[in-house]
């Protein structure tokens, strides 16, 4: 059986590198959709002999199906540029691939790492996400960011980790802030949603709170309290931005 390993990339070469030395061991091939980086990302991944395709921006849904169209294998790992395979993960999808699979489907543990430390509070551990399934068993919706895994196939769990690394450091973090919050809105833009002084103002407020204290996030210590912080301004941004695009008509 042979397994895919699909991956989509933007400017990724400061994690690309670790991402794919990760999955060398099991993938029969690597398919890589790049959305004209201009750094190093496709002369590194073409160094593991991946297969690169360029295409313009188009979604995080619909860029991910087109990774998934251009697979070839039995199996497909679908996973972003900034995850890891832990060794025991590597062990374990070796398994599943050769015949040891109890499901078509597998969700995998996301363990998280923002500026250099393992979060786990702050509803970030546990993160259990579609990541392995067995060829034309899984779409992803056309959303632009946050894009949904859809499948009528019964989901298997791994515990085995994807060591997720969300934001290299705060700079990393406020470089994608912008392009992030613009997506999300534009999404709820697409979907009808409105935007107001509660969405604006009180939401923001809800997210700090259920994140630093009822989510535990205090006890990650300083970074806890700055993901708590950044992560109620990216609610606030996002929602703002949606009252501009309300306000201006923007199709």
């Amino acid at each position: 059986m042979k397994l895919s390993v699909g991956i989509i990339t933007l400017n990724e070469e400061k994690i690309i590198e670790k991402t794919l030395k990760s999955v060398e061991a099991i993938a029969d091939e690597i398919i890589i959709v790049d959305s004209n980086s201009s750094d190093k990302t496709i002369e590194i991944a073409k160094s593991f002999g991946a297969k690169v395709f360029i295409e313009d921006w188009k979604g995080f849904g619909p860029q991910k199906n087109s990774v998934i169209e251009k697979c070839n294998g039995d199996w497909i790992l679908l996973i972003d540029a900034d995850e890891e395979l832990s060794e025991g993960l590597v062990q374990k999808i070796k398994g599943i691939v050769n015949g040891k699979d109890d499901y078509n489907v597998y969700k995998i543990n996301r363990s998280s790492v923002c500026f250099g430390k393992r979060i786990r509070y702050g509803g970030w551990s546990n993160q259990y996400a579609v990541r392995l399934w067995k060829k034309n068993s899984v779409k992803v919706n056309d959303n632009f960011v946050h894009e949904d895994y859809l499948t009528k196939e019964s989901i298997g769990f791994i515990k085995e980790n994807i060591n997720h690394y969300s934001y290299l450091s705060l700079e990393d973090y406020l470089s994608r802030f912008n392009r992030y919050t613009t997506l999300g809105a534009e999404e709820y833009y697409k979907r009808g949603k409105k935007a107001g002084v509660f969405s604006i103002v009180i939401n923001p407020i809800f997210k700090f709170l259920r994140m630093y204290i009822i989510r535990l996030g205090f006890l990650d210590g300083l970074e806890g309290l700055l993901l708590s912080i950044l992560s109620a301004n990216y609610t606030m941004v996002k929602y703002y931005k949606l009252l501009e695009m309300n306000r201006k008509g923007i199709k």
